[in-house]
């Protein structure tokens, strides 16, 4: 009873954050609990399942090494299993829960959370901040933010004289050749071995074949070095590109790190503006970095909380399809676009936010899919997936499924703007530039499809008033949306 118990979840594996920061052997013990709720409760990418399991048990390791009696035991919840031992400690502690359920859970037995400083706005602040905004736009947030932090600032201005370099940061892949950045690999230890036998008879997707994602501080801090290294100077202008050349491009790949603890937002930030204060990385490569972490980072994890545990069931535009059958087998589908992405999913458990936004949420949106089937698949399948992520992502940005409390405008795109970005539509099947053809891209008829039948939604929205009003001057709208009808019957039928 003299030692208090810190429960450790699975995306806290921080020493010096939260209820560990400070902590002693002398006086307190930890307890990690691996929920069968929460392994056996959804239908998970392997290579997700397999980095939180495993980096949970080397952190667990590096705590018993230091001196700290670790618990790690198996229970049906989280809850059942830290008030299994209860009794034994004067009280239990943990860092604010990450989810409005495990929130719940644990507030029900006792549990005293401590500050959540894995991000560098607190709840309340984040709060503070939206109540005195007229709307909650990112740039808003994101300038504050930059202010308020000291970063790439002068004088109370913007580093440059510009708060971002959107304009800079939106190249398509070259159409030369190019050399794109390699990522670093990491050799499986025991502790891997253990996890990996665990997930054999489990109902799950995706493969473990790649060694792409480490599971230590070790491996989190190679990923940083490599990106400082070799990516972040090409980082800003192909960022929202896509290529079948390169599955990463010169993204971070520290979001996974980032989201369990093993890396800080301070330290990636601090360690970026060291690299750009050598001269060697250009302002519009390091402010879109920046923005990533200090802006998008810290603004959905605030919308999250601001707009409360009701808000993942918010469906604006009454979206009842069920999630598409290709969403389940890249192998299934000939839109090459997609096929790659999933294929990416399966393979990695991830991608990058344009795949992400603008190929299968898009899709998802564009064939009137349920918002919750789409945030339930993505939450299950990406490897930095988390509820406070994927929540606003899904619902508010992607699905527009609040009607425009986060983004006043969906994010949509036809055939085009896939084309565009990206070398994918070569040599596909389906043509971008047309409609209404038996090989028209789906995208591009389905886009006019949804603006027609979501049209009265929209027509009082100023953002969509150049879409609605092209959509008019279409003279085949009728074969359009014909067309558009068989499209999304073809896909929910998992023929196209």
């Amino acid at each position: 009873m003299d030692k208090t118990l810190i429960y450790v979840a699975h995306d806290n594996l921080n020493r010096n954050k939260g209820a560990l920061a400070g902590a002693q052997p002398e006086t307190h013990s930890i307890v990690f609990v691996e929920s069968q709720q929460m392994i056996k409760g959804a239908r998970w990418n392997r290579q997700r399942l397999f980095f939180l399991l495993s980096a949970a048990r080397h952190f667990a390791d590096e705590l018993k090494t230091e001196g700290f009696e670790v618990m790690y035991i198996k229970s049906k919840d989280s809850a059942s299993g830290i008030q299994s031992l209860s009794k034994k400690y004067r009280e239990i502690i943990c860092v604010e829960p990450s989810s409005y359920r495990l929130t719940n859970s644990l507030a029900d037995i006792g549990v005293r959370f401590v500050p959540n400083d894995l991000f560098l706005t607190p709840r309340a602040l984040f709060e503070q901040w939206s109540k005195s905004q007229k709307s909650l736009k990112m740039e808003n947030f994101y300038r504050w933010q930059r202010q308020r932090l000291g970063i790439l600032i002068s004088d109370g201005e913007p580093l440059g004289g510009r708060w971002n370099y959107d304009d800079e940061n939106r190249e398509p892949p070259p159409k030369s050749d190019y050399r794109w950045p390699t990522y670093p690999h990491h050799k499986r230890d025991s502790i891997d071995e253990e996890v990996i036998v665990q997930l054999r008879d489990l109902n799950l997707s995706g493969s473990l074949d790649e060694t792409i994602w480490g599971t230590t501080r070790k491996a989190a801090l190679a990923q940083l070095e490599s990106f400082l290294k070799s990516s972040f100077a090409n980082f800003g202008p192909f960022e929202d590109a896509m290529t079948v050349k390169s599955w990463a491009l010169h993204h971070s790949l520290l979001s996974p790190y980032l989201n369990i603890g093993l890396l800080t937002p301070d330290e990636i930030i601090n360690a970026a503006l060291k690299e750009f204060e050598k001269g060697n990385i250009s302002l519009a490569s390091c402010e879109g970095f920046i923005r990533q972490i200090i802006g998008w980072r810290e603004y959905i994890n605030g919308l999250y909380w601001y707009f409360g545990e009701k808000y993942r069931e918010s469906n604006f535009l009454n979206s009842k399809n069920p999630l598409l059958p290709l969403f389940e087998n890249s192998g299934s589908t000939k839109m090459k676009c997609v096929s790659e992405t999933i294929a990416g999913v399966e393979r990695r458990g991830w991608v990058h936010h344009i795949p992400r936004l603008m190929i299968l949420s898009n899709l998802a949106a564009l064939c009137d899919v349920s918002p919750v089937e789409l945030l339930t698949w993505m939450r299950n399948n990406f490897i930095d997936a988390a509820d406070w992520v994927m929540v606003p992502n899904v619902i508010g940005m992607s699905m527009h499924a609040d009607g425009g409390r986060m983004s006043t405008k969906p994010y949509i795109a036809g055939g085009a703007y896939i084309s565009r970005m990206s070398d994918y539509c070569g040599d596909c099947a389906y043509n971008p530039k047309t409609r209404v053809e038996d090989d028209s891209c789906p995208f591009t008829t389905l886009y006019w499809h949804y603006l027609y039948r979501n049209r009265d939604h929209f027509k009082k929205n100023h953002r969509m008033f150049q879409q609605l009003n092209g959509m008019k001057k279409l003279r085949d709208i009728e074969a359009t949306i014909t067309r558009g009808n068989e499209v999304i019957e073809g896909l929910l039928a998992g023929e196209i």
